[in-house]
């Protein structure tokens, strides 16, 4: 940025600690007052206590904070304050005002939930997050309705501004959030072409955990003599507490957060989600498999949470579902575990999640379950609390089943010991004598009608072939592996496509067809490593023989992908083919084009794209020049 063009700006980190600054201190509109109210809010984060006023004066802001600051109420709250005394002026209008732009589809659906609440109070003002791996229809026709608040990442929103779905001719305010996020996943040229797009005459505000020479460059040439507003993460978590995640796809959470209740000593437990609507869904299954659960969210009314937070207390309850703002200033000493069932998308949610555990010199533990495309987030929690989360590998199968058919079988000792039998016994007697059948096979019936259509024994989540699994926990194949080196997650395993960096292929294509022509949902497909001469997808681990069958005829740029498996080959030796190499599964080579489906490298009309976590590695391909095109992240 050039000399004297802005102003630095050290937030004041002890602010909040001494109370000297409330939200009602700002000169915001008295609807996002309400709101903020509404939520729980009184004082001012470090970020949120200087940012606000700056822009609410209208200038331009780069913010320089570690993930989980607060950063997005401090955009958020004196945008929504600033459009809503605009509607005052002019009257209302359905134009997009303000821009989000957030480097995955997890921290735009986030944001635009908390651009929600926080517009609880203004009266037909639309939020609408737009992001890759969803299908275009609604989010068409919710721009065709019109939405005040874009909210969305760099690939989509570029799609809907060629498409002409996105008039930004109106844009008031334009935010970049984790800009150096963004620019590490290869939107770079994204988001200049997103700029170029916009107004002249807008504000922007610009959030970054760091501030390399490409942000500073964007900031330079897009922003009008920005203040620059840096505040310290100060985050620090109990040092009672353990850390540790297990990586597992979202169908299976369920069954994973089973097996460790069911494996370890658990006195209270809090498991944090995303969504008020998820609460209630978590709580029902847990409380469907015998747990004695309850939800809190936003939508529930006070008295009600707390009689709920009182029952955990008091162990009437022993598992509370609840979402981040509902469980904020709570403090029950019995809770043993905190499971963040869904990872929160900022540390400091994080820091006062687990925060809840490990109280009063007790121990605890925190359990993290993420999914591979979520390892960034793993990433800055470390980052932020400077504290390893260590992995954990779920109890087996035949643990939890064992220790299942123990408890079964206390619960029939006790019932024999405490309970009057007789009228029972009686019926029994009679039954078998009526019907001449042996008494196990009537106490095997009772057992089934005990257990109310639930299952006695936990069925095991689909396992990656036993190879995968041991190179997955870093012990050798024997034979020079070269497969994947990170955790598999729960219930995935590893596949090996034909296609690579040398055909030019892009994950968005990979994605695109392994979606369309197995059937699956773009939340389905874990992680992907794009090596030379072919790829390591992560997928279900129990793929039906048609998905393999079809995934077989599959066509990536022309390119049969012969979809298998992965065995941790070795590396094909000098002289033979390594786009070629023998293989395994389906070895017949489709020559008919008939019932192929063939998708390209690019294209941005296709409705499935994917995100990365920020661990590939990619390097130009063989003969390419200095001005080639670096591959680059599509959402």
């Amino acid at each position: 940025m050039p000399e004297n063009a802005q102003d630095t700006v050290e937030a004041p980190v002890e602010a909040e600690e001494a109370n000297e600054v409330l939200f009602t201190d700002f000169n915001l509109d008295a609807r996002v007052l309400a709101a903020l109210t509404d939520v729980g809010y009184k004082t001012p984060s470090p970020i949120q206590a200087a940012t606000i006023p700056v822009l609410l004066e209208g200038r331009d802001v780069v913010g320089l904070a570690q993930t989980g600051t607060g950063k997005t109420a401090a955009f958020a709250v004196p945008a929504l304050s600033r459009m809503a005394e605009l509607a005052e002026v002019n009257g209302p209008t359905k134009d997009t005002q303000i821009l989000v732009l957030a480097p995955t589809r997890e921290l735009a659906l986030q944001v635009a939930e908390a651009f929600t609440s926080y517009a609880a109070h203004m009266d037909d003002f639309t939020v609408l997050p737009v992001y890759g791996g969803s299908p275009y229809g609604p989010q068409l026709a919710g721009l065709r309705r019109g939405a005040q608040v874009v909210v969305g990442t760099p690939g989509r929103v570029i799609d809907h501004i060629s498409k002409g779905s996105l008039d930004l001719s109106n844009l008031q305010y334009l935010v970049l959030d984790e800009a150096d996020e963004m620019l590490r996943m290869g939107f770079a040229e994204d988001v200049e072409q997103i700029l170029s797009s916009t107004p002249d005459e807008k504000q922007v505000a610009l959030f970054s955990a760091t501030m390399p020479g490409a942000i500073r460059k964007i900031a330079k040439k897009y922003l009008n003599n920005p203040a620059e507003i840096t505040v310290k993460s100060k985050t620090t978590t109990g040092v009672n507490t353990r850390q540790r995640y297990v990586q597992v796809m979202g169908p299976h959470k369920l069954d994973a957060m089973s097996r460790i209740l069911e494996t370890e000593d658990f006195d209270g437990v809090i498991a944090f989600v995303r969504t008020k609507m998820a609460t209630e869904d978590l709580a029902d299954k847990l409380k469907s498999r015998g747990y004695k659960a309850a939800a809190i969210n936003g939508d529930i009314p006070q008295q009600q949470r707390e009689r709920t937070v009182e029952a955990l207390r008091d162990g009437k309850i022993d598992i509370l579902v609840a979402t981040d703002v509902a469980a904020r200033g709570l403090d029950v000493e019995r809770i043993s575990h905190v499971f963040n069932y869904d990872i929160p998308h900022d540390t400091e949610s994080y820091v006062h999640r687990i925060g809840r555990t490990g109280r009063a010199g007790r121990s605890g533990d925190a359990i993290l379950f993420m999914t591979p495309r979520e390892k960034y987030l793993l990433r800055a929690i470390e980052k932020a609390t400077r504290q390893p989360v260590e992995h954990m590998q779920l109890p087996g199968i035949d643990v939890v089943n064992a220790k299942r058919l123990a408890k079964f079988s206390d619960r029939i000792t006790e019932t024999m010991k405490s309970e009057d039998l007789s009228v029972f016994r009686e019926l029994v007697t009679k039954y078998i004598a009526e019907h001449d059948v042996p008494a196990e096979e009537v106490a095997a019936a009772l057992v089934v009608m005990a257990q109310a259509g639930r299952p006695l024994l936990m069925e095991e989540i689909p396992q990656a072939p036993a190879r995968q699994r041991e190179r997955s926990e870093g012990r050798g194949d024997g034979f020079g592996s070269r497969g994947p080196t990170r955790p598999l997650t729960e219930g995935n395993a590893t596949y090996r496509i034909a296609v690579g960096r040398r055909q030019r292929v892009m994950p968005g294509s990979i994605v695109g067809a392994i979606a369309n022509e197995g059937g699956l949902s773009s939340a389905q497909i874990g992680g992907i490593d794009i090596r030379a001469d072919h790829t390591l997808v992560e997928l279900p681990a129990d793929l039906s023989k048609d998905q393999l069958r079809a995934l077989s005829r599959t066509r990536i740029g022309g390119e049969l992908i012969h979809l298998e498996l992965d065995n941790g080959r070795r590396p094909a030796r000098e002289g033979g083919s390594s786009d070629r190499p023998e293989r395994g599964g389906f070895k017949k080579d489709f020559k008919k084009r008939d019932g192929e489906r063939s998708f390209g490298d690019r294209g941005s009309d296709r409705p499935y794209k994917k995100k990365f976590d920020g661990d590939r590695s990619f390097s130009k391909p063989a003969g390419a020049g200095a001005g080639a095109r670096k591959p680059r992240f599509r959402d």
